[in-house]
Protein backbone atom coordinates (compact mmCIF):
# COMPACT_ATOMS: atom_id res chain seq x y z
CA UNK A 1 0.00 0.00 0.00
CA UNK A 2 0.68 3.25 -0.58
CA UNK A 3 1.65 6.44 1.93
CA UNK A 4 -1.59 7.43 1.97
CA UNK A 5 -3.34 4.21 2.48
CA UNK A 6 -0.90 3.35 5.14
CA UNK A 7 -1.78 6.79 6.81
CA UNK A 8 -5.73 6.05 6.71
CA UNK A 9 -5.30 2.64 7.85
CA UNK A 10 -2.73 3.67 10.79
CA UNK A 11 -4.87 6.72 11.44
CA UNK A 12 -2.10 9.24 11.52
CA UNK A 13 -0.95 11.82 9.28
CA UNK A 14 1.12 11.36 6.09
CA UNK A 15 3.78 13.88 7.64
CA UNK A 16 3.86 11.48 10.67
CA UNK A 17 4.77 8.26 8.66
CA UNK A 18 6.99 10.67 6.61
CA UNK A 19 8.87 11.34 9.71
CA UNK A 20 9.02 8.47 11.46
CA UNK A 21 10.55 7.23 8.52
CA UNK A 22 12.59 10.12 8.30
CA UNK A 23 14.11 8.79 12.19
CA UNK A 24 14.15 5.65 11.39
CA UNK A 25 10.87 3.95 13.35
CA UNK A 26 9.69 2.73 9.68
CA UNK A 27 11.23 1.36 7.12
CA UNK A 28 8.68 0.85 4.28
CA UNK A 29 10.24 -0.95 1.26
CA UNK A 30 10.42 1.48 -2.00
CA UNK A 31 9.26 0.82 -5.64
CA UNK A 32 11.35 1.10 -9.15
CA UNK A 33 9.94 4.52 -8.87
CA UNK A 34 10.84 5.61 -5.58
CA UNK A 35 7.06 5.15 -3.92
CA UNK A 36 7.11 4.12 -0.22
CA UNK A 37 5.47 0.45 -0.18
CA UNK A 38 4.04 -0.26 2.85
CA UNK A 39 3.37 -3.78 3.89
CA UNK A 40 1.37 -5.73 6.85
CA UNK A 41 4.36 -5.36 9.72
CA UNK A 42 4.68 -1.73 8.58
CA UNK A 43 1.19 -0.98 9.39
CA UNK A 44 2.01 -2.86 12.45
CA UNK A 45 4.13 -0.78 13.67
CA UNK A 46 2.83 2.34 12.59
CA UNK A 47 -0.49 1.11 14.40
CA UNK A 48 1.99 0.22 17.69
CA UNK A 49 3.66 3.64 17.29
CA UNK A 50 0.05 5.44 16.95
CA UNK A 51 -0.97 4.16 20.40
CA UNK A 52 2.43 4.51 22.05
CA UNK A 53 2.01 8.29 21.26
CA UNK A 54 -1.43 8.59 21.91
CA UNK A 55 -0.02 7.60 25.64
CA UNK A 56 2.23 10.28 25.71
CA UNK A 57 5.68 8.04 25.33
CA UNK A 58 8.14 10.15 24.12
CA UNK A 59 9.91 9.57 20.41
CA UNK A 60 12.77 7.40 22.41
CA UNK A 61 10.57 5.62 24.66
CA UNK A 62 8.25 4.91 21.61
CA UNK A 63 12.01 3.35 19.77
CA UNK A 64 12.61 1.45 22.73
CA UNK A 65 9.35 -0.17 23.28
CA UNK A 66 9.23 -0.96 19.57
CA UNK A 67 12.71 -2.42 19.82
CA UNK A 68 11.68 -4.70 23.08
CA UNK A 69 8.83 -5.50 21.02
CA UNK A 70 10.50 -6.84 18.03
CA UNK A 71 12.76 -8.71 20.49
CA UNK A 72 11.80 -12.12 21.55
CA UNK A 73 14.46 -12.39 24.30
CA UNK A 74 12.76 -9.03 25.54
CA UNK A 75 12.22 -9.30 29.54
CA UNK A 76 8.86 -7.80 30.48
CA UNK A 77 10.67 -5.83 33.24
CA UNK A 78 12.53 -3.80 30.80
CA UNK A 79 9.15 -2.72 29.67
CA UNK A 80 7.74 -2.35 32.81
CA UNK A 81 10.66 0.14 33.52
CA UNK A 82 10.21 2.25 30.79
CA UNK A 83 6.34 2.44 31.46
CA UNK A 84 6.31 2.82 34.98
CA UNK A 85 9.28 6.50 34.27
CA UNK A 86 6.63 7.41 32.07
CA UNK A 87 3.75 6.75 34.73
CA UNK A 88 5.82 8.58 37.14
CA UNK A 89 6.47 11.87 34.53
CA UNK A 90 2.17 12.03 34.07
CA UNK A 91 1.71 11.70 38.25
CA UNK A 92 4.17 14.47 38.50
CA UNK A 93 2.34 16.66 35.49
CA UNK A 94 -1.16 15.88 37.03
CA UNK A 95 0.50 17.52 40.21
CA UNK A 96 2.10 20.00 38.44
CA UNK A 97 -1.34 21.18 36.94
CA UNK A 98 -3.46 20.96 39.83
CA UNK A 99 -1.44 22.92 41.58
CA UNK A 100 -1.40 25.80 38.50
CA UNK A 101 -5.33 25.02 38.51
CA UNK A 102 -5.88 25.78 42.54
CA UNK A 103 -3.02 28.82 42.31
CA UNK A 104 -5.81 30.41 39.29
CA UNK A 105 -8.78 29.48 41.08
CA UNK A 106 -8.03 31.56 44.00
CA UNK A 107 -6.72 34.43 42.17
CA UNK A 108 -10.35 34.22 39.71
CA UNK A 109 -11.89 34.17 43.19
CA UNK A 110 -10.32 36.75 44.65
CA UNK A 111 -10.75 39.28 41.49
CA UNK A 112 -14.22 41.04 41.67
CA UNK A 113 -14.73 41.02 38.15
CA UNK A 114 -15.97 44.78 38.49
CA UNK A 115 -15.55 48.14 37.03
CA UNK A 116 -12.93 48.84 39.45
CA UNK A 117 -9.20 48.70 38.05
CA UNK A 118 -7.51 46.87 41.36
CA UNK A 119 -7.05 43.30 40.40
CA UNK A 120 -5.34 40.85 42.10
CA UNK A 121 -4.97 38.25 39.65
CA UNK A 122 -2.51 40.95 37.40
CA UNK A 123 -0.80 42.00 41.16
CA UNK A 124 -0.14 38.80 41.64
CA UNK A 125 1.26 38.26 37.67
CA UNK A 126 2.99 41.73 37.97
CA UNK A 127 4.41 40.47 41.28
CA UNK A 128 2.75 42.85 43.65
Amino acid sequence: MNIGEAARAAGLPVKTIRYYEEIGLVRPARSENGYRVFAEPDLHKLNFLGRSRALGFSIEDCRALLALYEDGTRSSSEVREIAERHLTDIESKITDLQSLRDTLAHLVASCAGDERPDCPILDNLSGD
